[in-house]
């Protein structure tokens, strides 16, 4: 099946054609993260307003790329979820539109479903397997048993793993977004420099919080002013990221003691960190358990990625109606429902 996959959840129009769920034709972003440097962060109506600007030559770009008209095209697959509202409005209306001009069927998929799958545009995994997916607005560990069959096992108690990135990152006075200069910097110091907490690391929970490691950050700068391109910048952003890949790493571990799995899926924005990956493929390197990571370019969002779970959905016949709403939140443990 050819799909036309839209997503609009955030500050990213993309588009993609991709067949059969697995052979992405063409995948085009069109990133607002310039525009919203200026505030340091996310402003929802300018992510709006740009959305309905781009929307229109992202998915022209994005068939043109792939060598197809919409006469190709056999069905639609867009974010309805979790998001910006405003944002998620000007991709689903797109889709409702196309879908409804064309007479082909169109399915709103669950953002985080499509981060889930991301790696199946590389190679399929078997279910069931566990997910970490770490990003600006999430990190949570999921069993998934299958397309539509989640189970919540463990979820943040305040600020996402990328959220902290971008926070600590901006204490420093690094430029937005901050996780990948983090990251930069990261490689040039020494992660034993700063001692900091590794927050609900032996709770014995499967919760993450990282709000209380950001404020840890805070209080370091207060008594050790660093500045910007020193060793003693790189020290502290390389302690903080180990920081945060110790928490991540044993989680994810006692996750899949817990639940017995042999397959893991790390995916998100925060999956491109370098740190991440090398601690995450030593701990499955001890372990003999398989690892998936997607592509760096399929981490972050895309449109691409929806298209794994929509092409399965449309296939067998799970069409969602002119009638489907966006939704801002969004229980992962409740994502077949009220979509089709």
């Amino acid at each position: 099946m050819l799909l036309l996959a839209i997503e609009t959840s955030c500050d990213e129009t993309a588009a993609a054609v991709v067949r059969d769920g697995c052979r992405m034709l063409s995948s085009v972003v069109s990133s607002q993260v310039a525009i919203h440097a200026e505030y340091g962060g996310v402003v929802p109506e300018i992510a709006s307003r740009k959305h309905l600007e781009m929307i229109s030559p992202v998915v022209s770009q994005a068939l043109s790329e792939a060598g197809v008209t919409f006469d190709d095209i056999e069905g639609l697959v867009v974010t309805r979820g979790p998001g910006l509202s405003g944002a998620l409005l000007v991709g689903l209306s797109a889709a409702k539109a196309i879908a409804a001009a064309r007479r082909i069927p169109y399915a709103g998929v669950h953002h985080i479903e499509g981060h889930l799958f991301a790696t199946f545009l590389e190679q399929p995994v078997e279910f069931p397997f566990l997910a970490l997916v770490v990003s600006g607005g999430h990190t949570h560990l999921y069993l998934v048993r299958g397309f539509g069959r989640y189970e919540t096992l463990g979820r943040t108690r305040d600020d996402a793993a990328g959220e902290a990135f971008d926070k600590t990152a901006k204490i420093m006075g690094l430029e937005y977004p901050g996780g990948m200069r983090i990251d930069h910097l990261a490689s040039q110091g020494n992660p034993q420099a700063v001692r900091l907490p590794r927050p609900l690391m032996h709770d014995g929970s499967l919760n993450f919080s990282f709000s209380g490691l950001k404020t840890a950050v805070m209080q370091h700068l207060q008594k050790h002013p660093v500045v910007l391109d020193t060793p003693g910048a790189a020290d502290l952003c390389a302690s903080f990221q180990e920081a945060v890949c110790d928490v991540l790493v044993s989680k994810t571990k006692a996750a899949l003691e817990l639940t017995g799995c042999h397959r893991l899926v790390v995916a998100g924005g925060v999956a491109c960190n370098s740190g991440l990956r090398r601690c995450m493929r030593e701990m499955v390197d001890q372990s003999g358990l398989e690892l998936h990571l997607p592509p760096l370019a399929l981490c972050g969002d895309n449109a691409a990625m929806l298209a794994v779970a929509g092409n399965h959905y449309l296939e067998n016949g799970l069409c969602s109606p002119m009638t489907l709403d966006v939704t801002a939140t969004w229980d992962m443990d409740r994502a077949g429902e009220g979509k089709f």
